[in-house]
């Protein structure tokens, strides 16, 4: 394994704008529900997103690929990565806060780490991860509560479909490191929101009937901002931080998340979160940190 890169005061200040964008993101997508239903806001999210990095792709003059299975893995990585996602968490969160939904986000990291070591051989589960796993899912049985695991009422059912969510995303990350390493991350990013576009466009019109154009100048800034900023905005400085800061100081990035999320929810939406949301916030939290902790060489 490859040693953990340490943070530059660039590096930081980046990854903090990150978690800003995203953490704001959550109140957005909520915004555009009040109007929008779920399966048209994803699509407008990946379809409005695709056609910027498209530009941004046209403008590097970067060559297009021909190998129609990459082309199939970016339907493929679409799927895992925006479709199912971002439908279960748009779909949670018309059941649950944005904070919540944000707090509950955060285990994307605990999932991926899982998934890395089921399907890589480099990235065995060491007592160490294994360490932080355990603390981090302890902090999502607290911030769902362990009574809302025993029964199916709309918000425990939203929480459960908003952790599917996270787990698809660490689904996504281990495809992409097999079937998309080495292509530009404008191109693999551009390839797999049209992916995704041409899954949600069926299925809006099947699902939630036309598409309208005529909404609410509220709801078309929200849609502005989770598909332009949010998503290919977010897109293109995610891979930035990345190339700066390496994947395991990325992940600090879902630490960032929440407390926006929670603070914005809390001042436009007037949204109160339970105190185990806290409680769970503080576990996922340690356990993130555990994982991200430079490890010795055997460790």
């Amino acid at each position: 394994m490859s040693d953990q890169k340490t943070l530059s005061p660039r590096a930081w200040a980046e990854l903090l704008l990150l978690g800003l964008i995203w953490g704001a993101s959550f109140l957005a997508i909520r915004i555009a529900l009040d109007e929008v239903p779920v399966v048209t806001a994803v699509l407008h999210r990946t379809f409005w997103a695709a056609l910027l990095l498209w530009l941004v792709v046209w403008t590097s003059r970067i060559a297009l690929p021909r190998d129609p299975r990459i082309w199939g893995a970016f339907l493929v990585m679409g799927l895992l990565n925006n479709v199912i996602p971002f439908g279960l968490m748009a779909w949670g969160q018309l059941h649950i806060e944005t904070g919540l939904t944000s707090i509950l986000n955060a285990s994307t990291a605990i999932f991926g780490v899982l998934v890395a070591a089921a399907v890589f051989a480099d990235e065995r589960l060491t007592p160490r991860r294994l360490l932080g796993v355990s603390i981090g899912f302890a902090g999502v049985v607290v911030t769902i509560g362990p009574e809302h695991l025993t029964r199916f009422d709309p918000r425990s059912t939203a929480q459960l479909a908003v952790l599917a969510g996270t787990l698809s995303y660490a689904l996504a990350g281990a495809w992409a490191r097999a079937r998309l390493n080495g292509l530009p991350p404008q191109l693999a990013a551009a390839g797999m929101l049209t992916g995704s576009s041409l899954i949600l466009l069926p299925a809006a019109l099947l699902i939630d009937g036309p598409v309208t154009l005529s909404l609410q100048p509220v709801t078309w800034a929200a849609i502005g901002y989770y598909a332009l900023v949010a998503t290919a905005g977010a897109y293109l400085l995610y891979y930035r931080v990345l190339a700066m800061a390496g994947a395991g100081n990325l992940m600090l990035v879902t630490l960032v998340i929440p407390p926006v999320a929670i603070g914005l929810g809390a001042w436009i939406r007037s949204e109160a979160l339970p105190a185990n949301a806290f409680g769970g916030l503080a576990l996922l939290a340690l356990g993130l940190m555990v994982l991200n902790r430079r490890p010795r060489r055997h460790d």
